[in-house]
């Protein structure tokens, strides 16, 4: 490949990067990787400058305003760092300092991995912030940012007007507390903290923002009038006077003191409660940062020192198994502790039996790991030369390590999972799903509640619920007596739910609410259903192979049959609440669009499926009957397309009359 070719196929795949990072905040390699890649295309340009063109990934910053967002022209350009990746090329950026200023002073500071803002104020309050975006154009963020708590929304003493930039980001131990409430909610997880704080930023809810408690550091002075500083470190000093957190700059006399602070910053960064991705090395008199000025990308007089993903080989001595409030039983192996970024790791996550067999990692084994985005340790490779010779294949149990049922594989064929409906790492999320709205719906039992109530040990299981007394209730925390007795009330009130609501809140896969209501109208009562073979299941419409097979082992599990005899016991109504009145609408799909005056969607999905009927989503060929309301939108476009049959509200009660 001669250099266009390769500075050609650079430039796309470079973009498609920064489209994924900066854009949509769902990166597809690691930093480190990236960085490589821009190297090179730095290397081949500046061995062929006539070839560089101003579209270059070298020549702009990275990232675009979204649509969602109202653009905002940064009054000062929101610019970016040039990288160095090693202490001879941080020596080299001291020399060149060296040699055009007169005895050049340093900031060494963290590079913290997060979001880059720039914030605004006039008159000491806060009136506007924006995402870096390209660095010229960003996006209007104000009422997201109004949500971090550590922003200050009024300054004290501040200039007139005074704009500055930070970086928005999610500490470690707020990015695992997310993580733990989605996968108890059975959500996917956020790959890192830096995505999850971008993403919350971007939400279009200023709630979902404030719910995820995000947090600022601030690093510079854009513009403030008036403008008495002269140095970097002096501008922190009065950010922190004003009220802002500010990044912690330490003064440097020499490239032997920023080499020095560099190395420090390294071993110690698991001591920050938010994930560095370097080091920034700034000359800290302004003057002189005029006097060096910028290139198109970046400032002269400041370098980004990025961390090389530091690796190291340690020995497996035991792999363990840990159950998630999901039920997916998740490896990791227990090796002999080792320093690596700046904490001593004593396990590394196997992720599933396919990565196990894929690495083929034994107990014995010796193994390259390292931190996966500077948090979870990994396993890179097995150093094979060094394996026992008793080492054997390892895999995952067939039963439950927490409670001894039977395990399950997904269907993609990724996770095991745990079958008991009494498992005790799945209690909290197994309750807080049956008390939810869409199943029992008991108002008042959200997970902090369910928490409680396990803590206390008050509840052992779902059917649990029904056997509490309002006394020991009101002596938990932030309960009382009338809070007490609502939720007595709301538990007693639910007994009377229903086959459907029962069988969604059992939380069987593949029996969703729609599944669940398909089949308490095919039979009369959980009794029944509990008699009915596989064969039988398959023969009704939507549910096939899969979803009888998961409902056939759920119901046979002891653990399943045990609860179910508790709820007997309760006196909850195991009776199907679901009527078929007839088959009119018997092999019809609908689609629900618009504003109905008459219903609500919910209402008029229900009335269809007591005709027969079935409710999707989307239009598609298979689309039977479009139910267009008031304001519709691209479904009826798509339906009219399509030559799909669409009628008005008055023509759906002619139907159901």
């Amino acid at each position: 490949m001669d250099a266009i070719q390769e500075i050609r196929a650079l430039r796309e795949e470079l973009e498609i990067h920064n489209r994924n990072y900066y854009v949509y905040d769902a990166p597809t390699i690691s930093d480190y990787d990236y960085d490589m890649l821009m190297q090179r295309l730095i290397a081949l340009e500046t061995e062929h400058p006539e070839l560089i063109t101003p579209d270059s990934p070298t020549q702009r910053v990275g990232g675009a305003a979204l649509s969602q967002f109202t653009p905002v022209r940064h009054v000062v350009p929101l610019e970016s760092l040039s990288d160095v990746f090693s202490y001879e090329e941080l020596e080299d950026f001291c020399v060149r300092m060296e040699a055009m200023l007169d005895e050049p002073i340093y900031s060494v500071e963290p590079k913290i991995d997060g979001l880059s803002v720039s914030l605004e104020y006039e008159n000491g309050v806060f009136v506007r912030g924006a995402t870096r975006g390209d660095g010229e154009t960003g996006e209007d963020v104000t009422e997201n940012l109004r949500t971090i708590r550590s922003l200050p929304l009024r300054l004290k003493d501040a200039p007139a007007r005074l704009i500055v930039r930070g970086e928005v980001y999610m500490s470690r131990d707020t990015f695992a507390m997310l993580n733990e409430q989605r996968e108890m909610n059975g959500e996917a997880l956020l790959a890192n903290p830096r995505n999850a704080a971008a993403g919350s930023l971007r939400q279009l809810d200023p709630k979902v923002a404030a719910s995820r408690r995000l947090d600022i550091i601030v690093f510079n002075i854009q513009m403030a009038e008036p403008f008495p500083y002269t140095s970097h470190l002096e501008t922190l000093a009065a950010l922190r006077s004003f009220g802002f957190p500010t990044v912690p700059g330490v003064r440097c006399e020499s490239r032997e003191a920023c080499a020095s602070r560099v190395e420090w910053l390294g071993e110690n960064r698991g001591e920050y409660p938010y994930d560095m991705d370097g080091a920034v090395i700034k000359v800290d008199s302004l003057a002189q940062r005029a006097q060096l000025g910028s290139t198109a990308k970046s400032p002269r007089w400041a370098v980004a020192y990025k961390y090389p993903p530091e690796k190291k080989v340690t020995r497996v001595t035991d792999i363990v198994v840990q159950v998630g409030r999901t039920g997916v039983l998740t490896p990791k192996a227990v090796v002999e502790p080792v320093r690596l970024a700046g904490t001593t790791v004593i396990n590394a996550t196997l992720h599933n039996q396919n990565f196990i067999d894929k690495l083929d990692i034994r107990i014995g084994d010796s193994v390259w790991i390292q931190k996966a985005g500077e948090i979870i340790p990994e396993v890179l490779e097995v150093v094979k030369d060094r394996r026992p010779a008793d080492a054997v294949p390892y895999h995952l149990p067939e039963t439950c390590p927490e409670c001894g049922s039977p395990v399950i594989q997904d269907e993609d064929g990724a996770a095991m999972r745990c079958t008991g409906a009494e498992c005790p790492a799945q209690l909290l999320r197994n309750i807080a799903h049956f008390a939810s709205r869409d199943a029992m719906d008991i108002e008042g039992l959200g997970s902090a509640v369910v928490e409680a109530l396990l803590a206390a040990k008050l509840i052992h299981g779902a059917a649990d619920l029904y056997s509490l007394d309002a006394e020991p209730i009101a002596a938990l925390e932030r309960m009382g007596k009338k809070s007490a007795e609502n939720l007595i009330a709301a538990i007693e009130k639910s007994k009377e739910r229903g086959l459907a609501r029962l069988l969604y809140a059992f939380g069987i896969r593949q029996v969703g609410q729609k599944a669940a209501k398909v089949l308490a109208m095919h039979y009369a009562d959980l009794d029944e259903l509990l008699a009915a073979d596989p064969e039988q299941l398959m023969t009704i419409d939507d549910i096939g192979p899969i979803t009888a097979a998961y409902l056939r082992d759920w119901m046979e599990n002891p653990q399943s049959r045990h609860q179910i005899e508790l709820l007997r016991e309760a006196g909850v109504d195991f009776t199907s609440k679901e009527e078929l009145l007839d088959a009119r609408f018997a092999g019809m799909t609908f689609v629900l669009t618009g504003t109905l005056t008459g219903f609500t969607r919910d209402e008029a999905a229900t009335v269809i499926e007591k005709y027969g009927g079935k409710v999707s989503g989307s239009v598609s060929k298979k689309t039977s009957c479009l139910l267009a309301g008031e304001n519709c939108g691209s479904k009826l476009t798509k339906a009219q397309q399509l030559g799909v049959r669409i009628i008005t509200e008055e023509e759906f009660m002619e139907l159901i009359r």
